[in-house]
């Protein structure tokens, strides 16, 4: 299964100045704010959550918020996701990866989810 998600950067940009931290604990965890390095990092995650949701066929919702896609970064700083059980369980998933990328004002994410 395959989702991918855009998000135009200034929209970030602009619920983080008006929402600050608030805006990122309402899709993030504590840990990945950690990594946030700026509202374009922010963009990209936002991004691979939905592609992430969008690869389950069911999008940001009941039945996968955004607290249930946990993303993390490899040694080499490449993003990696880990998803909460009842998701992996639901949806019988085997493996699960992420890309991003940014260009202008632009943040694209592509996840490939597979099934056993």
């Amino acid at each position: 299964m395959i989702g991918i998600d855009l998000i135009k950067t200034s929209r970030m940009n602009n619920l983080i100045e008006k929402f600050g931290d608030k805006a990122l604990q309402k899709f993030l965890s504590d840990n990945e704010i950690l990594l946030v390095k700026n509202y374009k990092t922010a963009s990209g995650f936002w991004a691979i959550k939905e592609a992430v949701s969008k690869a389950l066929g069911v999008g940001i919702g009941s039945e996968c918020s955004f607290h249930d896609i946990v993303i993390s970064k490899t040694k080499k700083g490449a993003p990696k996701i880990n998803l909460s059980s009842h998701i992996v369980k639901k949806y019988n998933i085997s493996d699960a990866s992420v890309s991003i990328t940014h260009d202008g004002e632009y943040a694209i994410a592509v996840a490939a989810i597979q099934t056993k």
